[in-house]
């Protein structure tokens, strides 16, 4: 595989950077939304940890 030219980086990166600038309103009001929204870690913590548990016996299960 042959390595990129010069033209290829400054486009990909131009590209990289007009998404950021269009994407930057939604970004900014998502870290808004996310300082004052309630934090609910049991909420993704248990599933979490179900599956975590799950994986472990399906391991036990072929093992045996």
């Amino acid at each position: 595989m042959e390595t990129a030219a010069w033209w290829e980086i400054l486009l990909g990166g131009l590209a990289a950077l007009l998404v950021i600038l269009w994407f930057r309103p939604g970004i900014k009001a998502a870290i808004e939304r996310s300082r004052t929204a309630k934090k609910d870690w049991p909420a993704a913590l248990i599933p979490l940890g179900l599956v975590v548990l799950f994986v472990l016996l399906l391991i036990q299960l072929v093992r045996s």
